[in-house]
């Protein structure tokens, strides 16, 4: 199984990115989904989840300006992110959770927010 996200570059404050992570090798296994960020000095934090069955979680920072969802006909999910900060800066990475599997890590998409 192997994760391909894309999306990320460089954006002004107050812009908009999509980010999106497709899933190649899974089949229709695709449990939990997860976009997590490595801010510069910083750990991995988890930004956004979404189950199998819709439900969804974001952090604290980015509650009401980030969305995730999931198109598991794609086997895809993507992080909709609006009114970037700076402090937005980082890797993003998704991690997926594969029935039968295990978790599988994408390679990480560079987010950029300055002016």
């Amino acid at each position: 199984v192997q994760l391909q996200a894309s999306g990320g570059g460089l954006v002004r404050p107050g812009g908009s990115l999509r980010l999106s992570c497709a899933a190649s090798g899974s089949g229709p296994n695709l449990d939990n989904m997860e976009w997590f960020r490595q801010s510069p000095g910083k750990q991995r934090d988890l930004v956004a989840s979404i189950s199998r069955r819709g439900r969804i979680n974001y952090g604290d920072s980015v509650m009401g300006r980030f969305t995730i969802s999931r198109d598991d006909a794609k086997n895809t999910v993507y992080l909709e992110m609006n009114n970037l900060k700076p402090d937005d800066t980082g890797v993003y990475y998704c991690h997926i959770v594969v029935r039968y599997y295990g978790e599988v890590w994408g390679q990480g998409t560079q987010v950029t927010v300055s002016s």
